[in-house]
């Protein structure tokens, strides 16, 4: 990362300014804009998040409002309501109050004097989500939109659930706001208040994992704000990108084929990062692209930000399995619309063990045999080196080496590669299948294996197969029956060299990636019936991008913060052949960090663990425990949550506490024991 200070306008910076909503309630910005705005208004841009901008994300804010605001912009960081120093509670994510005061926030910044009337809204994850939904609803100033890492889709395509299967980040990601919606307001910005706005939030606070148990199908709640439910709501530009290692890899080529408006396309090799941020690198000089699209859509300059390809994409090399990578090597490959007219969809049977060569178009299907099926029920050990959902590369999260996996798995492989083969896309696997229970799973992952064995992950997909024919109306298996399902797996770009082999796996079970079904069951599959269709872009196809399309990454200089206790990170897997207790540990602890031009010193810890007994698949348990830390000379305040997810074959059962601490002294505490029954899942 280049540290830029000569930018092509001097700035300045408000720290809080309120903003009123409707309802009474204010809002908390932090307002970096050009110092000649006083006099000659400029567009604001807003990024709008509920994780805090006084402290925790003011490293990153420091790294590129200021260098868009020195391009000429007014950067608006936001606290959602309830959160930061922002009046009211934070009850959930995406909300239509959430998006009501973001309308409000807009409409707020086009009428300052410092703004020209025209807004854009731009973020990574939650700011992402915001900025794609609010889009949707139009409001009359917002002219474009820059996200990153975010989806169109929150049932089927986001950390809650995938192909209907529930996801161990739906317990993880609710741990980390069960513990981010309970922090106070700080006393330094909200003056006495800060007492009587933490009771609030202590107050009206619930684990949200709670609500997303009780909607395990796709209905209203996940419905709303999903903007594939009418991509034509969205009637402004779009600048869209993800990373290949994040979990949101797939949004970013289902808007480029589904909007109507402008719009681009950028996928990394990268985990749950800002692309100027981006690991594994490359990182790219991602803010000169933004400040191109601002420079473009909100102030009308004709500098060709719409030439070149649709979509640019990282085109991965082979690998050796690591749960981390610096650096990913590659090229990047462009693509002119998606989808691609050089992508083709390149159908393989699968018979016994093997992934056949690809069918002649021109057979008769008449003619493919309906051969034996072959079986497999997988061991609770299947899924303990699967990494995360979505990859944040810290600790090291990346799937590993994915041999001891196969061995509980149904596995089906090329013979050697004769050549190079690139594909570009999402794969898919068409199943003719029986299982002889009525609720089942199946989690299929494809991977590129050496000449020495060694075998990495490039993709994979679930499916609760009660979910085969959509997630609004889930049906039960007859045990014995035949089905055809479709597995979709998460979309990549990766080269496979010559001399490597294709694998795919299917498993009956991927704990804790994915919560289990009920019981173990024996999922048989029909070899010739069953197929994978692989997108091939051709070798010899050309980029249509130079080698380095991109700058070197480069923001404003960070501001001012030391390490006051150290970090650690851990990632283990423990099993106990004697009780056949199995337990993935996982510790993120940030360390005790100063903030030196506030005076203010954060802690962050988040600890999960998933555990299981031999292969009791109601054994199968999740917690996630957050501790966050304030103080400053007279005030030291802390927040502690703890959340419990265990199961039998019936039910959920959620178990959770909350605690605050003022001074060292307990000041609040609430506890929840509650049972959501199991649909189909």
């Amino acid at each position: 990362m280049r540290y830029v200070t000569n930018l092509p306008y001097a700035t300045k910076e408000d720290e809080h300014v309120t903003i009123p909503m409707s309802d009474g309630v204010r809002l908390s910005a932090h307002i970096w804009r050009p110092t000649s705005s006083d006099d000659e208004p400029v567009p604001a841009v807003l990024e709008y998040i509920p994780y805090r901008k006084r402290d925790l994300t003011s490293v990153r804010d420091s790294i590129h409002h200021p260098y868009i605001a020195g391009h000429g912009y007014a950067c608006v960081r936001v606290d959602l309501r309830g959160t930061g120093d922002s009046e009211g509670v934070l009850r959930d994510e995406y909300l239509e109050r959430e998006q009501a005061d973001a309308e409000e926030v807009l409409a707020w910044l086009a009428e300052q004097p410092w703004c020209d009337g025209g807004t854009g809204m731009m973020g990574i994850s939650w700011g992402a989500f915001a900025a794609l939904q609010v889009a949707a609803r139009r409001p009359p100033s917002l002219k474009a939109v820059v996200i990153a890492s975010f989806t169109d889709d929150r049932h089927a395509d986001d950390m809650h659930y995938m192909g209907g299967a529930l996801l161990s980040d739906n317990l993880a990601e609710a741990g980390t706001m069960f513990a981010y919606g309970t922090c106070p307001p700080d006393p330094a910005v909200v003056g006495d208040r800060w007492r009587e706005m933490w009771r609030e939030r202590l107050e009206n606070t619930e684990p949200w994992v709670l609500q997303w148990l009780r909607h395990q199908r796709r209905d209203d709640y996940w419905r709303h704000a999903s903007v594939c439910e009418d991509y034509q709501s969205v009637r402004c530009p779009v600048l869209a990108s993800s990373g290949w290692a994040d979990g949101y890899s797939n949004a970013v080529t289902r808007l480029l084929g589904n909007l109507d408006v402008p719009r681009k396309g950028l996928i990394g090799p990268w985990s749950h990062k800002f692309p100027h941020l981006g690991e594994p690198g490359p990182a790219i000089g991602y803010l000169q692209e933004v400040v191109r699209w601002w420079d473009h859509w909100l102030k009308g300059v004709d500098n060709g930000v719409m030439d070149g390809p649709m979509l640019r994409a990282w085109m991965q090399d082979s690998v050796p399995p690591s749960t981390a990578y610096e650096e990913r090597p590659g090229r990047w490959v462009g693509e002119p619309e998606w989808p691609s007219p050089h992508i083709r969809p390149v159908t393989r049977p699968l018979t016994r063990h093997r992934i056949e060569p690809p069918q002649d178009p021109a057979a008769d299907p008449a003619q493919q045999r309906d051969g034996d099926a072959m079986t497999v029920q997988s061991p609770l050990s299947v899924g303990q080196f699967a990494g995360k959902w979505a990859s944040y590369n810290a600790p090291p999260d990346l799937p590993y080496d994915q041999r001891e996996e196969d061995g509980g798995s149904l596995v089906f492989e090329t013979e050697p590669l004769t050549e190079r083969l690139e594909i570009l896309g999402s794969p898919s696997v068409e199943l003719d299948l029986s299982v002889n229970e009525p609720v089942a799973m199946v989690a299929a992952r494809l991977s590129d294996v050496s000449p020495d064995g060694a075998a990495t992950r490039v993709s994979y997909g679930l499916l609760n197969l009660t979910r085969r024919d959509g997630t609004e109306s889930p049906e039960p298996l007859e045990p014995g029956r035949r089905y055809r399902a479709t597995i979709p797996l998460n979309g990549v770009a990766q080269a496979f060299p010559e001399g490597h082999r294709i694998r795919l796996s299917f498993s009956t079970s991927y704990w804790p990636l994915a919560w289990p079904p009920p019981k173990p069951a024996l999922l048989s599959v029909h070899e010739n019936c069953s197929t994978l269709t692989l997108p091939v872009r051709p070798v010899d196809e050309p980029d249509d991008v130079p080698p380095n399309p991109f700058a070197e990454p480069e923001g404003t200089p960070p501001i001012a913060t030391s390490q006051v206790t150290p970090t650690e990170e851990r990632w283990e897997v423990k099993r106990d052949l004697v009780g056949y207790h199995a337990e993935l540990e996982i510790v993120k602890d940030r360390g005790t960090v100063r903030f030196e031009d506030i005076g203010l010193e954060a802690g962050r810890r988040a600890y999960e663990r998933y555990t299981a007994v031999a292969d009791d698949f109601t054994s199968v348990g999740g917690e996630s425990t957050w501790t966050m830390r304030f103080r400053r000379d007279n005030w030291d305040v802390r927040v502690v949550t703890h959340t419990e997810l265990t199961c039998d074959e019936t039910d959920f059962f959620v178990d959770a506490t909350l605690d605050a601490y003022e001074t060292g002294r307990r000041v609040f505490s609430r506890t929840w024991n509650e049972k959501v029954p199991r649909d189909l899942l």
